[in-house]
Parts: structure tokens; sequence; C-alpha cells
């Protein structure tokens, strides 16, 4: 297979800015994995994403954009085209050595039980601006053969467990830990198996800005700071997603922060901080087998709360936890890595999803392609 040099462009549940990842790769085992950097959301445009999420609640269908949802995707797609045209000048790289930039875009709606899912991010204006060819929508089509829309990265966790020196007998779990938290299982034999574990940093992020007026609980301090409520703990745990042998994917508002609990910052922090990483345990118990290795990447890794709570019920079940960046990876730059593989892949017609992540009837690739056009805007 031909290596293409890809840009994978990442903005996840967390509102908080675009990750942005190069990588060079045939879209199957072969991955370099080359600079990456993040670009954070103002704190204005970061609220104008929120208002965005309940305006979207009106959609019925995909392609409809009410009130001012269309007006926010062409913000949306100008601001990635411009962090697109800094990274090239900060690693010294032209346009024309790019051949494909896979775009995420801004998740605003997702209802995989209706098959509906709505990404923001103008595919076209974004080739247009950047002068390179751009794969998105990279959802719609596992949907459309009955899968759930997510999760996408499984395939390219795959690529990246063939790389580890490390390959435990019972299997590996990649897992990953941003607004809401998803887990891939690679068995010993290859399989692959992927599915939304539980909310992962969205509900501590409500809860500390509700609460303190930040954006995050930066490394899990304040977490460090409180204790466990154990009845609002077990109230979150008991929710049906965890017990349910058909496993589904999630959206932001499945899980809600508690409304009127008389937890303090600390504890309230604290208390979600467990909840992510028990659900995560709990979600792994679906699994075929246990896994023996948990690598973790995403910004939930860096709140030492949450890690180390899930390296201790893990760890009662016999299994190791390790930051992505201790299995040799990049934890903050996994999914937009993810993206410019799954954009090759889909340049090729390869599967993106498969039975076993999505619930897709069969393997299907996925994406639109806009071709950036003769002259660059």
């Amino acid at each position: 297979m031909t290596m293409r040099t890809a840009i994978g462009l990442m903005s996840g549940t967390s509102l908080d800015g675009i990750d942005i990842a190069l990588l060079r790769t045939d879209g199957e085992r072969m991955v370099e994995r080359g600079p990456a950097t993040s670009f954070a959301y103002d704190a204005a445009f970061r609220r104008r994403l929120q208002a965005a999420l309940e305006t979207a609640k009106a959609i019925g269908r995909r392609e409809e954009r009410p009130g001012d949802l269309a007006e926010i995707e062409r913000e949306l797609t100008l601001r990635h085209a411009e962090a697109v045209r800094s990274f090239l000048a900060e690693n010294e790289l032209t346009a024309e050595a790019v051949a494909v930039i896979g775009f995420h875009g801004q998740t605003v709606l997702h209802r995989p039980m209706e098959g509906l899912t709505v990404q923001l991010g103008d595919g076209a204006l974004l080739a247009r601006k950047t002068g390179i060819d751009v794969v998105y929508d990279m959802r719609a089509n596992d949907m459309r053969h009955g899968g759930q829309g997510a999760p996408l990265i499984p395939v390219y966790h795959a690529a990246l467990a063939a790389g580890l020196t490390e390959r435990p007998q019972a299997g590996v779990a990649f897992v990953n830990i941003g607004g809401i938290s998803n887990l891939t299982f690679i068995g010993a034999s290859g399989e692959i198996l992927a599915f939304d574990s539980g909310p992962g940093n969205t509900l501590i992020d409500q809860w500390v800005e509700a609460h303190a007026g930040v954006p995050f609980d930066q490394d899990g301090m304040i977490a460090s700071e409180g204790r466990v409520d154990t009845a609002l703990a077990e109230r979150y745990l008991a929710h049906s997603f965890f017990t349910d042998p058909v496993r589904r994917s999630l959206d932001r508002n499945d899980f809600r922060p508690p409304a009127g609990s008389a937890a303090t910052l600390e504890d309230g922090a604290r208390t979600l901080a467990h909840v992510t990483a028990s659900a995560i345990v709990l979600s792994a118990r679906h699994l075929p087998a246990r896994p023996s290795l948990y690598v973790v990447s995403g910004g939930g890794r860096l709140n030492r709360t949450i890690m180390g709570d899930l390296a201790r019920l893990a760890g009662m079940e016999g299994a190791r936890v390790v930051s992505a960046e201790v299995a040799g990876f990049d934890g903050d730059s996994m999914e937009a890595e993810a993206w410019a593989y799954l954009a090759v892949r889909s340049l090729t017609g390869l599967p993106l999803t498969f039975p076993g992540t999505t619930g897709v009837e069969k393997p299907v690739t996925g994406g639109l392609q806009a071709k950036k056009p003769a002259r660059q805007d």
C-alpha cells in the first residue's frame, strides 16, 4: 500500500479546542507518527459551542442548522483552517506535502438509537481555505448501515497495538478519557471490540465550572481535596447503561451533573472522578476477557485522581494501568492521529467500522471527500 502524509483534526466533547497531528501511513499497519499540537478555544467561543448543544436539540434531520448553527459551523471551520496554516508554518511544511486532512468537526448531537449524528464542520470550505483535500463526516455511513456511529478510533488502536513491545496474553484495552470515555479491546488473536464506557471529563468539567468558574480540574487537584459521596456515586453507577448487555454509543447529555446536590466543590469533583474510573472497569466486564493492560489517553489521563482510582480498581482484577506515554504513544494527540489514519483508509475504500466496534451490520468505509480547488482562497 502507498504511504500518505495526512493531518488529523479533532475537536472533542470537552469543547476545549482543536487537536492536530501529522501521520504517515498506508492506512493499515504502517504508522509513522509526526508532530502534534493543540489550539485552545477562547472562552467566548467555547460558550457559543455550549449554547450550540442546546440549539442542536431541535435538529430532526442531520442537514438542518437551526438558529445560529450555520454561522457557528462556518466560524468553527475557519478556526480549523487557521490551525492547519499555523501548524504547517510551525513545522516548515507546505500544503502540497499533505495528501489529505481528516476533519472530525464538532459533535453537537448524537442520537444513535435514532440513527442521527451531527458534526458541525464544512469540509468543502476547509479544503478551499487550506488547499488540501479533506475527508469529513465519517460517522454517517456507519449509521446508514445499522451502526451507532461511534467509536471510530478502534481500527487505529489495533494498528498501534501491533507495535506494542508488551502484548499481554489476555489482551489490551485502549481507553480514551475525553468528554465521554471509550475503550477498545484488542484480544490475543487480534479481534477488535469497542464501545463507549461512560462519562469521562464532561461531568467533572461541568461541576467545577458551575461551582468554581474554572473550565476543568487541573491534574485532579480539586478532587484530591474531597471525598467520595458514596450515595451519589452509586446513583450514577446504577444507570442501566452499565448493565445493559447491548453496548451503545453515548451523547454528552446522557449523564448529567448532580443537580441540586449538597456536595461541596471538592466532594463533587472527587465523586465524579471515582464515577469516571469505575465506569471504565464496569464496562470492561462486557468484554469476552478481562484485559491485563489498560493504555489510557485523552485529557482524563492527566487527572491523577481518576488515574489513581482506575489503577486501584483495575488492579483488583489483576490488570495494570499505564498512560499512553508510558506505552510509547502520545495521549494528547492519539485521537487526532486516528482521524488522519481514518482519512487515508477512506481514500482507499478500507473499512472504518466493524460489527464489533459500532454494531454495524458489516465492515464499512465512510467519509465524504472534498477536493482542494485549483486555486486556493
